[in-house]
């Protein structure tokens, strides 16, 4: 297990940021199933096995971290001086809920619940702030972090089929903070 610690992210961290490997490799992806009837609208996510492997690129360019760091809250996880994961979060997407937009742990320490700490970090941001749901968004394709938000206990509360600018659908999950 690596040492490391969460802190706020600042401006010389980008640079190293946006080094770290976005991508991710999945032999499953999320289909989402959409049936109308009148006056009912029923949505259904299912797990698709892909016959190989896939890389996933990230649905937002990591040189463009810079342009929205002054707006839009960051927090960093440090080994030392090296920059291995972070999460960009927000309190003015929802009432009452702090939006969690990325969460990107470098391919060296996945799997080492980096994640769920950042997560949990940035719910205990929300709670400084008096929120009481955190929501986050993650590409269909995503599997591995999908699983991790389920085993965490969140649920699906939503999808926009063209959300990034890849026009990758984007599932929203949701649980309760206190």
């Amino acid at each position: 297990m690596i040492n490391f610690e969460i802190r706020n992210t600042i401006s010389t961290d980008l640079v190293r940021l946006a080094a770290i490997d976005h991508s991710v490799n999945t032999d499953y992806v999320w289909q989402v199933d959409l049936s109308r009837d009148a006056g009912q609208v029923s949505v259904s996510l299912r797990e698709i096995r892909l016959p190989r492997t896939i890389r996933i690129d990230y649905p937002r360019p990591p040189e463009e971290l810079a342009d929205t760091f002054h707006i839009r809250p960051m927090l960093s996880v440090m080994n030392g001086m090296e920059a291995i994961a972070y999460v960009r979060l927000t309190d003015t997407m929802v009432p009452h809920a702090v939006w969690i937009t990325d969460v990107v742990v470098g391919r060296p320490v996945r799997g080492q619940g980096i994640g769920k700490k950042l997560i949990a970090a940035a719910e205990e941001w929300g709670v400084k702030r008096n929120l009481r749901r955190s929501i986050i968004e993650v590409q269909s394709k995503n599997a591995p972090a999908i699983r991790m938000l389920q085993k965490m206990g969140f649920e699906f509360c939503g999808y926009n089929d063209q959300y990034y600018t890849s026009r990758d659908v984007a599932l929203f999950f949701s649980r309760a903070i206190y």
